[in-house]
């Protein structure tokens, strides 16, 4: 392997990012992927577990990562953490019965050490309204954490 063909890879390494995806049971996680990936959005199961797309947006290889929102698998979301480079918390605003679980949950999340939230003293946040179901505004976020990202992570062309 010559010495360009190893900085090209190392270049396209760089290029290649992490996401998690973390809301509620039924929030709406697996169908703003799907939506995301261009599937079909009529039918979506619950997961159990998670989900792991690969995806090309804008130049970068997205490796989303959609993990399961029930109450029994919220205390494994910790173990997702390592080398993620951004986070989507999706929430669903039309169940206002369960918004206080979810900033509750959320509050919970960001405390968790692997995140090494309290070494950071400013937090980068867009609150972005998106339906999952349509696709409406999905793109503006998804954007939106690209350029985050890659102002942090990615040098300049």
């Amino acid at each position: 392997m010559g010495l360009l063909t190893i900085l090209k890879k190392m270049r396209e390494k760089e290029r290649e990012l992490r996401l998690l995806v973390l809301g509620l049971d039924n929030a709406g996680k697996t169908t703003l992927l799907k939506r995301f990936n261009g599937e079909d959005v009529a039918t979506t199961s619950p997961t159990l577990g998670f989900n792991i797309k690969t995806l090309e947006h804008r130049g970068f290889k997205l490796n989303v990562w959609d993990v399961g929102g029930q109450s029994s698998l919220r205390s494994y979301w910790r173990n997702y953490f390592e080398s993620t480079d951004g986070l989507v918390w999706v929430v669903d605003s039309g169940d206002r019965q369960r918004l206080q679980l979810c900033a509750r949950e959320l509050r919970g999340l960001l405390r968790e050490e692997a995140l090494e939230l309290d070494a950071i003293r400013s937090h980068r946040w867009c609150i972005q309204g998106c339906s999952a179901f349509t696709g409406h505004n999905l793109l503006a976020g998804i954007d939106w954490l690209l350029d985050d990202i890659a102002a942090r992570l990615c040098p300049a062309d």
